[in-house]
């Protein structure tokens, strides 16, 4: 009886330790595939977001992890993600991170739409009132319409995964920010943890609450696949930024002036449009003052005027405090900081003028220039005469024939300038050197 609980006893130790590389082999199989949500919130942003949910699925990952360090951004954009990550079939985990990020504004609504909201230590969440895309606070009725609609969802968003709705309330209604620390505590967030290896470990075999049902992470061991932004939405994203796109608009007055004054270059033509096409989609997604709109164009209009008019660039200086001024108010600069950079306005200004008044220096001198009208024009030129001259013979000036005198005699293949002309009759002499033209 004993040897057959030994044997027993045996077997079962033997199967525990056959079934170890098993699991060990599971758990090593296990993936999570990471978004890192990095900047403004916009439309580029909310395609790359709802890429990363669309993909996670496809792959049957075990969680998606949203990387958030955001000033917030526009509520549309914000709207799509919410919309995608409250849908998505695989786990999702919002991580404030690295130390130093934040989950503010429109960043908070993000936040509270994951399954599992982390923190890293000092990080920073809240902050989420409303605003006009002026950055200016909305009134009256659309205001409160605007408030009690953000209340609404963010509290829903908040309860739905068992967090404080209260606080949430006050975040949108007052603009209440709190850390780490503090989010925990006050449930807020779900936890603090200090990297991503870490992260992944404290949630394994964590329940999150659905509305149809409750959802497991398994997350132990599991490598991370981070997905960056492709290049080609890094370049838009890019694009959605104040001071690129004040440098867009410069570039393309420079090229379509460079090219209205010089005719047929037609490479500063092309970079000109180029980057006016470039300009209006980058301002498309963003909040632009028409006042700093108009004050750019004015600019434009005072730099082409001192190329047309005598006034020995007046008008381009006039032009860069224009410029000066459109820069700084080109875009709203709101609450989360956007603006045109001033040390770039600076610079761009002297370089504009310094560009403007070398092409007027060009057009004073060429207007200083004596007119030359037919024969006015070929003085000077060098030729080759076709015939002895003696005094009076052939010479071949400017691609043309032409009947010629020299005061003294000149072989005929001898190099010749003109030196005057009497209507179609040329005066010339001796060039030293080989002809210059042939034909």
């Amino acid at each position: 009886m004993r040897a057959r609980v030994a044997l027993r006893l045996g077997w079962a130790v033997i199967a525990a330790a056959a079934l170890l590389p098993l699991s060990a082999a599971a758990a090593s199989a296990r993936h999570v595939e990471e978004a890192d949500l990095n900047g403004d919130i916009n439309t580029i942003m909310a395609s790359y977001i709802q890429t990363s949910v669309s993909r996670a699925e496809a792959d049957r990952a075990d969680a998606l992890l949203v990387v958030v360090n955001t000033p917030g951004g526009i509520s549309t954009s914000m709207d799509e993600i919410v919309t995608s990550l409250l849908n998505s079939k695989v786990p999702v985990v919002v991580y404030v991170y690295p130390s130093g990020a934040r989950a503010a504004s429109a960043g908070l609504f993000v936040a509270q739409a994951a399954d599992i909201l982390a923190m890293a230590p000092g990080t920073n969440i809240g902050s989420a009132h409303p605003i006009q895309a002026t950055g200016a606070d909305l009134t009256g009725d659309l205001g409160a319409k605007v408030l009690n609609d953000a209340v609404a969802r963010v509290r829903n968003l908040a309860t739905m995964h068992g967090r404080n709705a209260d606080w949430a309330e006050q975040a949108v209604r007052k603009s209440v920010n709190i850390n780490a620390e503090e989010a925990v505590t006050l449930h807020v967030a779900d936890l603090e943890a200090p990297d991503i290896g870490t992260l992944l470990s404290q949630i394994d075999g964590r329940e999150a609450q659905r509305p149809n049902g409750t959802v497991v992470f398994h997350t132990a061991g599991a490598t991370v696949d981070d997905f960056a932004m492709p290049f080609w939405q890094v370049f838009l994203n890019a694009l959605i930024d104040p001071t690129i796109a004040a440098l867009l608009i410069i570039v393309a007055g420079y090229g379509i002036i460079t090219e209205l004054s010089n005719p047929g270059l037609i490479l500063p033509g092309v970079v000109g449009g180029l980057a006016a096409i470039l300009a209006i989609v980058s301002l498309a997604n963003l909040p632009v003052s028409i006042a700093g709109a108009l004050l750019m164009l004015l600019a434009l209009v005072l730099f082409i005027a001192d190329l047309k008019a005598p006034t020995h660039g007046f008008l381009s200086v006039g032009g860069v405090f224009a410029l000066l001024l459109g820069m700084a108010f080109l875009v709203n600069t709101g609450p989360i900081g956007l603006g045109v950079n001033p040390w770039v306005s600076l610079v761009t200004a002297v370089l504009t003028l310094g560009f403007f008044a070398f092409f007027i220096r060009k057009v004073i001198a060429a207007r200083r220039q004596p007119a030359f009208v037919g024969g006015d024009s070929i003085v000077g030129a060098v030729g080759e005469a076709r015939e002895e001259l003696a005094p009076e013979g052939l010479v071949f000036v400017s691609g043309a024939l032409w009947k010629a005198t020299s005061t003294s005699p000149i072989p005929a293949g001898s190099a010749v300038r003109v030196v005057g002309h009497e209507g179609l009759h040329l005066q010339v002499a001796r060039e030293n050197g080989q002809a210059k033209e042939r034909k």
